[in-house]
């Protein structure tokens, strides 16, 4: 019987035997998200959602609003450069138009004090010319006044006697050597009045010119430097709102670049998880399957031992579940335990959730007789065994079954295949124990259940 099991699970699983081929394993690592971590009726954990993923379109145009942005800011930076040369000669130019123009001031002021000497002179020369002029006069009002006349040999032949002749010779002498000092000094009095005048009024035009030169020097350049101050102002003004879109650009780019790293990252971090989580079911379906060998094996053994007392009789071996031989248990498949028995929503969940991914293999929990086999309201497919313990065992969702109701499967025995069938949300395997022979109701907590008969249900 258990030779027609096999060939009827190699009929009817070929997938399920080619799961062992390197082909199906790596499509195992590929969907263990999908499928491992997948829980039944009620997930342990939600698995979070993966970051958002920049296009490669998005992180190129990012950069070419970037490149597009930092160009223009060069150019900019550019003007900004000529602009600050410009600034700064005109900066220069009206500083030296500014120190000519104060050189004219004081140039002028200088030439000013020139004109108050020069015509201080001129006043001092009128002066003296006025004070000859009124000596002449004065000498001449006198002579005219005292009858003497004084006039060359008139004077003298008028004498009377030698020594009226020497004395009149005398004064003849005296007034004219005055008259001709004071003549001098008039003449030089009023050349030098004529030169002061001349220089002090060339002087004065010389300054004018030179303070107009110089302010006219002085406006052109404050003009000058005021137009490149407003152009610096202008490309400044530019730089700064170009500088402002590059950073923009930047930090758009960064914020992108940044969240494709972040995507790669969880994407790296979850293959991980995904491949940690591949091999431990790959060592848990090893393990698994190790158990459920030795399972066989010792089922085999005690049948061989108890097959002299039982006899040779066919019927015996087939059996009807009731002889209470304990036997060995095992784990009834491999995977991650999803969800547990308890009531939840106003419902009983009457067992226990085991997710592995489509196709894993299903283990006979104890040895008996399989009582059903095929489609079940809300299972969508199940296997029931009643054990040689008393109790029956239910195998959910299953998505393909190897047994036949009536047939005797022992302990580790491969009896179906995990599915997602029926009222399901993700590939799993429903167990349940349920004493007394009773198939429907009643359930008990399997995970204590089968930790009293040595085998561990870890997640409950």
């Amino acid at each position: 019987m258990l030779h027609s099991r096999a060939r009827r699970r190699a009929a009817a699983a070929p997938t399920h035997r080619s799961r062992r081929t390197p082909a199906l394993r790596a499509l195992l690592a590929g969907a263990v998200t999908g499928a491992v971590l997948l829980g039944g009726a009620a997930p342990a954990a939600a698995a979070p959602s993966p970051p958002p993923n920049p296009s490669d379109a998005q992180l190129g145009q990012a950069q070419s609003e970037q490149d597009a942005a930092a160009a223009e800011v060069g150019r900019i930076a550019g003007l900004v450069a000529q602009a600050e040369a410009e600034l700064e000669r005109y900066s220069v130019q009206a500083e030296a138009a500014g120190a000519a123009y104060e050189a004219a001031e004081e140039a002028l002021t200088q030439a000013q004090a020139e004109a108050d000497r020069t015509a201080a002179q001129l006043q001092a020369a009128a002066d003296a010319v006025a004070a000859a002029t009124a000596r002449i006069a004065d000498l001449s009002r006198d002579s005219y006044m005292s009858g003497n006349t004084l006039a060359g040999a008139a004077a003298l032949l008028d004498a009377d006697g030698p020594a009226e002749l020497v004395e009149r010779a005398a004064m003849l002498d005296y007034v004219s050597a005055n008259q001709l000092d004071v003549l001098h000094q008039l003449e030089v009095a009023r050349v030098q009045q004529a030169n002061a005048d001349s220089e002090a009024r060339a002087a004065r035009d010389r300054m004018a010119r030179a303070e107009a030169e110089a302010e006219a020097a002085k406006a052109t350049a404050d003009q000058q430097l005021a137009a490149q101050q407003t152009a610096y102002d202008q490309v400044s003004a530019q730089r700064a709102e170009y500088d402002q879109q590059l950073q923009a650009a930047q930090i758009r780019l960064l914020e992108l670049q940044g969240a494709r790293d972040a995507y790669q990252q969880w994407q790296a971090q979850k293959e991980a998880e995904e491949a940690a989580a591949a091999e431990a079911a790959r060592q848990a379906a090893e393990e698994a399957a190790a158990a459920a060998a030795a399972a066989r094996s010792a089922a085999a053994r005690s049948a061989a031992a108890s097959a002299p007392a039982r006899g040779s009789s066919s019927s015996s071996s087939s059996g009807s579940g009731s002889s209470g031989g304990s036997g060995p248990y095992v784990k009834p498949t491999s995977g991650r335990t999803s969800s547990c028995f308890g009531t939840r929503w106003g419902a009983l969940h009457g067992g226990v959730d085991i997710a592995a991914p489509i196709g894993t293999p299903v283990y006979a929990a104890h040895s008996g007789v399989v009582r059903r086999a095929g489609p079940a309201t809300g299972f969508g497919q199940a296997v029931y065994i009643l054990g040689d313990d008393g109790y029956v065992t239910v195998y959910g969702h299953v998505s393909r079954m190897f047994v036949r109701a009536g047939e005797r499967v022992v302990a580790g025995e491969e009896i179906a295949a995990v599915g997602n069938e029926g009222q399901s949300t993700g590939p799993h395997l429903h167990f349940e124990a349920h004493p007394n022979g009773v198939m429907y109701g009643g359930q008990v907590d399997p995970v204590p259940w089968m930790a009293a008969r040595g085998v561990s249900i870890p997640g409950c």
